[in-house]
């Protein structure tokens, strides 16, 4: 076992709380900061009218980074995988194709952005009143984003590679530079919301030039100029590893244009106007955005932690850190609620002074818009929790509830009947439904942590007996749910007295890992479409290391002796080892169905949906990590339909061609 291992079961949770999130809140508030200063100093050099601009502009920049976070997390997922699975030239491509297309893309969304900036412009909901001054900050901040697009790619790249510590420090480096060239170019130089635009260029430029000189550098693959090119089936697989946080950042992006376009409709039929409404909130939103920032640190940081001492069943160090985060988030969270409601007004001057109008809405949209932040004390830790110990899909639940399912419609069903303060109450809408949401997953968990027992339903570990063999063989058999695949698999290990691993390789996987056997059966081989989706602040998240986890454990039982693996994509795996026979076991739907009957004493009904849904779980999966189809036959050196020719004949076809070799 590892020390960092050691140390998360081990040490005092507090002390390891403190060391794992303290770099993921300064990464974080850091880059939140990036727009709230150039919106201090907007704010008071030139006017509210400035700051609505930024919020209109806002979108643009959250759209830039949804393709590179797509493309860099991406490519740091792929990384990561491909270094797993022992194939560093994959890795290397991996990278350099990441690269090679994130300047590509980075370079057609800034030219598309600076050709039709006006008519986007109108589409997040910009006004007359705001436009000028929204082209103005545009326009630079768009020719800056190329930068700012490859140095987020390189950025994830880089602590990808085991070098966090670098690149937080150039995130940070362009930052301290934007908050000192602000003022300067603002006042000093006296131009306004574009001197805040060129700052933050000039800052993005800066980190990006620091993570270029770190291409050199890196400490686990070497880059050539053969690995920048072009190849569009590893795109693909950058794409899809990625997808998850293109499609967070896209639905913030949606959110925010829906906003601004319903702030600037119902204000136009109020005293406030248009233009105070989309400032305030767009305000309002990145302040709460530091508070966000904040408590997914503290969460973030805690992710090894509660995955670690989940899998190695100390449940009561795993529920002992999430009192401790939810209570720390919950202080946080409170004593933003305080400000929000006691001290709106001076909140808002930070940013600027403002008529009364301007002032008198700030309060109404804290207080209104923010009644339930508290929510994010509870709401956002359970989300990072889930994805910590495996629960995906609930997890994916709370991450999009919030905003899509709770948020969108209750702007328009509120808005429609009370207007701009409809808007203002959606806030509260979806902060207190997520947080319903929240405490029921969190209490069902609590007790099923309570009750929960390891099941030790293995086989033994080592089925040899008399090895007929003269030579290494591994078998390798994929199989259809209810094809009989698994029994034929053990008929050929007892046949040939070699080593048979299914549930018993998950024994083996847990005493190399120090997860539990319960907590890899439970997340092994099981990527949903909603594991796709989230995506909290992890390049890999727990399917992507369970299959690098086994993925090695694979190849190290295949070079120890004979043996016959189930599944788990073995044949994919050792596809170019030697001495491999690589089979897939079929049979027709209606055999399989009066197998799961028989043999798992099933309704008919519930075995064929049953089936249907390994099947296609199986096949998602096997697509994913092998980007090949299932059921294709190239893949296997013999495909068998069990019913035709019989588990004991294909068994005895199989061992015929083991002897065979």
């Amino acid at each position: 076992m590892e020390q960092e291992e050691n140390i998360l079961g081990t040490e005092k949770i507090g002390k390891l709380i403190r060391k794992f999130s303290i770099p993921a809140i300064i990464s974080l508030v850091v880059n939140s900061l990036y727009n709230i200063v150039d919106q201090i100093f907007i704010g008071r050099g030139v006017g509210y009218l400035g700051n609505g601009a930024t919020n209109i502009v806002f979108p643009i920049v959250v759209m830039s980074m949804a393709l590179s976070f797509m493309i860099g997390d991406g490519s740091g997922s792929y990384l990561s995988l491909k270094l797993g699975e022992k194939k560093k030239k994959e890795a290397e491509f991996g990278v350099g194709n990441g690269i090679l297309f994130g300047i590509i893309v980075s370079v057609l969304y800034c030219i598309i952005v600076s050709l039709f900036l006006s008519p986007i412009l109108t589409m997040l909901g910009c006004t007359d009143n705001l436009r000028s001054y929204a082209i103005d900050y545009g326009r630079i901040i768009t020719i800056g984003l190329v930068f700012a697009m490859i140095g987020s790619i390189l950025n994830t790249l880089i602590r990808a590679d085991g070098s966090p510590k670098y690149a937080m420090i150039t995130m940070v480096s362009g930052a301290i530079l934007n908050t000192i060239l602000d003022p300067l170019f603002i006042f000093a130089f006296g131009w306004g919301v574009k001197g805040a635009a060129v700052a933050t260029v000039i800052g993005q430029f800066i980190t990006f030039i620091f993570n270029v000189f770190y291409i050199r550098k890196f400490k686990t693959i070497s880059l050539t100029k053969e690995n920048l090119k072009l190849k569009w089936n590893i795109i693909r697989k950058i794409l899809a590893l990625g997808v998850s946080s293109f499609i967070t950042e896209v639905s913030f992006v949606v959110i925010i244009a829906i906003q601004n376009n319903l702030l600037g409709k119902y204000g136009e039929k109020t005293k406030f106007g248009p233009d105070i409404p989309i400032t305030v909130l767009g305000i309002v939103m990145k302040i709460n955005q530091i508070l966000t920032s904040i408590i997914i640190g503290v969460s973030a940081g805690s992710q090894p932690i509660w995955g670690y001492n989940y899998g190695a069943r100390k449940f009561d160090r795993v529920k002992k850190t999430l009192k401790i985060v939810l209570g720390t988030s919950l202080i946080i969270s409170t004593t933003a609620f305080i400000l929000f409601q006691t001290i709106p007004d001076k909140l808002i001057l930070i940013f600027g002074s403002g008529n009364a109008l301007y002032i008198e809405f700030a309060c109404i949209a804290f207080r209104t818009y923010l009644m339930l932040c508290i929510v994010g004390g509870i709401q956002i830790p359970a989300g990072i929790f889930f994805q910590s110990i495996g629960k995906s899909r609930k997890s994916a639940i709370l991450s999009l509830s919030r905003q899509i399912v709770f948020l969108l419609p209750a702007m328009f069903v509120c808005g429609k009947f009370w207007g701009l303060q409809g808007v203002l109450y959606s806030g509260p809408i979806a902060d207190g439904s997520a947080l319903v949401l929240a405490t029921s997953f969190l209490i069902y968990e609590m007790k099923h942590l309570q009750d929960q027992n390891l099941k030790n339903e293995a086989l033994p570990d080592d089925t040899s007996t008399n090895n007929i063999l003269d030579k290494k063989i591994v078998i390798t058999i994929s199989r259809e749910y209810g094809s009989g695949g698994r029994y034929v698999g053990r008929l050929i290990a007892d046949k040939l007295g070699i080593k048979f691993y299914d549930k018993d390789f998950i024994e083996k996987l847990a005493e190399e890992t120090g997860l539990s056997a319960e907590f890899i059966e439970n997340n092994e081989q099981k990527r949903s479409i909603l594991e796709n989706w989230n995506n909290y602040y992890s390049e890999v998240n727990t399917s992507d290391e369970l299959f690098i986890k086994e993925s090695e454990l694979i190849r190290k039982i295949a070079e120890e002796d004979s043996c016959v693996i189930i599944g788990r994509c073995s044949d994919f795996i050792l596809k170019d080892r030697e001495n491999t026979i690589k089979v897939f076991i079929y049979s027709d739907m209606e055999d399989r169905v009066k197998r799961a009957t028989t043999f798992y004493h099933m309704d008919e009904k519930k075995a064929r949906k049953e089936i249907q849904r390994i099947d296609k779980t199986r096949a998602n999966h096997y697509k994913y990590y092998a980007d090949r189809e299932w059921k294709n036959p190239s893949n296997y050196d013999i495909c068998i339909n069990s019913d035709v020719v019989g588990v004991e004949k294909a068994a005895d076809l199989i061992c015929k061609m083991a002897k065979e070799m």
